[in-house]
């Protein structure tokens, strides 16, 4: 057996890792002005809601993850030439 690299993460963390790692993969196509915009939104996005979403909160989770990969299927898009604002805001109320 080989040797253990960490605690195991549950389906929905296996979920959020990928798709940051998406996002950042899709900001690897844009021009690099965007590229650290998008770096930059994901990112700090990611952060605070991790801080702001409790995590027993899977029906929150859910919706989120699927906002973000609506977001990334847009980013991801060989209409989207150029992002002009990525300025989403979450409700900061959703730590229950």
């Amino acid at each position: 057996m080989g040797a253990s690299r960490g605690p195991r993460l549950s389906g929905m963390q296996k979920q959020v890792l990928a798709l940051y790692r998406g996002f950042l993969r899709a900001a690897r196509s844009k021009s690099p002005e965007d590229r650290h915009r998008i770096e930059s939104f994901v990112s700090a996005e990611f952060r605070r809601n991790s801080k702001l979403v409790d995590r027993k909160n899977f029906l929150y989770i859910e919706y989120l993850l699927r906002r973000g990969k609506k977001q990334l299927e847009q980013i991801n898009s060989p209409a989207t030439l150029r992002l002009s604002s990525l300025n989403l805001r979450f409700c900061e109320n959703r730590k229950r």
